[in-house]
């Protein structure tokens, strides 16, 4: 009686484990860089339709931009974009050094990158050497940022 448990033990716990989808995280990378890459290029062409499509659109989110206090929520994010978009022209990200890791489940992922973000503020021209963190989630509709933290290097 004892051996029948433990070979049915065994075999629910391998039908368990060959019933878990085994996550292509090759593909997911692929699928976060391209959220990435719209996310630059949102910024650079001020496209907000494009914006919003990379980024949740959550009332809890915190986000930290290079400057300022912290970005809480969708509508608050969505203000900063559109007055940066306001503020500024010629915007131009040289992106280098993207990390991108995937948790096991498939389901979130961080990343990491630097920018060399270049634009025109007035008649003034900006360059702004960025360190960004982005964390993102799988959702229904594919991968999303949800939260992301930009900094500049001190010194």
């Amino acid at each position: 009686m004892l051996k029948l448990s433990i070979i049915l033990t065994g075999i629910v716990f391998m039908l368990t484990m060959s019933c878990q989808q085994k996550v292509d995280i090759q593909a997911e990378k692929t699928a976060i860089q391209s959220v990435l890459d719209d996310y630059v290029k949102s910024v650079e062409n001020e496209d907000m339709e494009l914006y919003g499509k990379t980024v949740a659109h959550d009332t809890a989110m915190v986000n930290f931009g290079t400057f300022g206090q912290p970005i809480v929520g969708w509508a608050a994010l969505e203000k900063v974009i559109a007055e940066q978009n306001k503020a500024l022209s010629q915007t131009t990200i040289t992106v280098s050094n993207v990390k991108i890791e995937v948790a096991k489940s498939g389901k979130f992922a961080w990343a990491t990158s630097q920018w060399n973000f270049k634009a025109v503020m007035g008649d003034k021209p900006l360059e702004l050497p960025v360190r960004c963190t982005w964390i993102l989630e799988k959702q229904k509709d594919g991968w999303v940022i949800i939260h992301f933290h930009k900094s500049v290097a001190a010194g």
